[in-house]
């Protein structure tokens, strides 16, 4: 029953794990789903002006560069989950303190990754504004399926 129950935790710890990384990596890598039309556009279907491009590409790289802490702090919690679970076989302190801190930096990454979109959108013109918000929906949509 308790080996059970583990690897149910552990299934819906990568679950989690998996979901909350999807968002981020839907804006900042281009995918062949949603998230590449999103990249498209922005780079290519709006028009930016150069000062438009130009904060773009700065938005971009500050938002890759946290990213990539972010990414290094789940998979390190990833391993702290492997040990508790491998330390105490079952759902004791360790394994909780390990999915708590696992979910928090999920929600971290989840949290900046919205930020990185409307701050994206603020760059943007209102005729631009219609086209972008119409492609983050998309995305999620496309991304859910």
């Amino acid at each position: 029953m308790k080996r059970a129950r583990v690897g149910l935790l552990m299934v819906a710890a990568l679950t989690a794990g998996l979901a909350g990384g999807m968002l981020g990596q839907r804006i900042a890598r281009p995918d062949p789903g949603g998230g590449a039309a999103l990249h498209r556009l922005l780079h290519d279907g709006l028009d930016l002006d150069r000062g438009q491009a130009a904060a773009l590409e700065g938005l971009e790289q500050r938002y890759a560069a946290r990213r990539r802490v972010l990414e290094a702090g789940m998979r390190a919690d990833n391993a702290r989950l492997a040990a508790a679970i491998e330390a105490e076989h079952g759902i004791g302190p360790r394994v909780n303190a390990a999915i708590e801190a696992s979910h928090h930096k999920m929600g971290s990454l989840q949290k900046e990754t919205v930020a990185h979109v409307f701050a994206m959108r603020r760059l943007l013109h209102p005729d631009q504004v219609r086209r972008f918000d119409s492609a983050v929906a998309k995305a999620l949509i496309d991304d859910g399926r």
